[in-house]
């Protein structure tokens, strides 16, 4: 499933697909919570806003909890049921039939601010289970554990490098739209016509907007590849040798063991080639490695 995105700044605003937009809980006319982060090194990326509907004072309470229940009528009531008794706050969920038929799972993002331990929700569940107690009949076993949203705002490792600038007040998303103005006008005042690169996670159930450097040479790549291993390595070793920054890889078969399609997203600014002589230089390159290659697009994206 894709889950970026590439749109370019107008009016101080960023315009979310609505795809992406709801399927972490950002919704039309709901209230979204902002955390702005600036990249102090060199690169592609410059700014980046984290997009969420909970504040960060919530953060540590919150928890991934999935249910895996029969697909008989008054489960999910009833996993309902043992999670509102022992008061779980079930925020955004997803439930979804498993290919069978037989059973349903049920994922969710929960708040424990009243619960407990997420340990103790486990423990309690187990103990009704082996008992044979009749109130979680119909369920099977539920597993859970720490959604860990606070690594997004930790410092130091690989991501040292960005730091955060400001924690914005709530603000409302109007027709899919983020206004950058509202709270970060004295830092984004220059951003009309950059390239933001939009990335929905939807095990944390954020969203990260990220702007990128007005240098960016930003190319969109389609290639028709072999399917078998090694394919893909061919390619982005070959893009790795001429100095090009992926920002995305989408791959999907074509027709299985035979084809597939594989499609980046790059920055080109600091390649060996320019743009222009980039796409000249790839199907040569294509020719010389082991199977069918062939470049199928090629255009720019800023």
């Amino acid at each position: 499933m894709k889950v970026w995105d590439f749109v370019k700044v107008a009016d101080s605003k960023v315009k979310i697909d609505v795809g992406l937009s709801e399927s972490i809980g950002l919704v039309d006319g709901g209230c979204v919570y902002s955390t702005l982060f600036e990249y102090k090194g060199g690169g592609a990326k410059e700014y980046e806003l984290i997009l969420s509907a909970f504040p960060q004072e919530n953060y540590r309470t919150l928890t991934h909890l999935t249910v895996y229940m029969s697909d008989v009528p008054g489960a999910t009531a009833q996993a309902a049921r043992f999670l509102g008794s022992r008061n779980v706050n079930i925020l955004n969920s997803v439930s979804v039939n498993a290919i069978s038929d037989t059973n349903i799972i049920w994922k969710m993002l929960v708040d424990l601010s009243f619960a407990g331990e997420a340990d103790i929700i486990a423990e309690s569940f187990r103990s009704l289970k082996y008992a044979g107690d009749p109130s979680v009949s119909k369920l099977d076993h539920i597993e859970v554990k720490s959604a860990d949203i606070g690594r997004v705002f930790r410092s130091g490792g690989a991501g040292s490098d960005k730091s955060e600038l400001r924690c914005g007040a709530p603000v409302t998303m109007k027709e899919y739209m983020f206004d950058t103005s509202i709270e970060y006008s004295d830092i984004l005042n220059g951003i009309n016509g950059s390239t933001a690169m939009i990335i929905a996670d939807s095990e944390s159930w954020m969203l990260s907007i990220t702007l990128l450097r007005k240098g960016t040479e930003l190319v969109k790549m389609g290639f028709s590849i072999p399917d078998c291993p090694g394919s893909i390595q061919q390619v982005v070793d070959h893009l790795a040798e001429e100095n090009v920054n992926l920002m995305s890889v989408f791959s999907k078969v074509k027709i299985c063991y035979q084809t597939m399609r594989l499609d980046v997203t790059a920055d080109l600014g600091a390649c060996r080639h320019s743009v222009d002589e980039m796409e000249k230089e790839l199907p040569k390159a294509l020719e010389k490695m082991n199977g069918i290659f062939e470049l199928i697009e090629y255009r720019r994206m800023n």
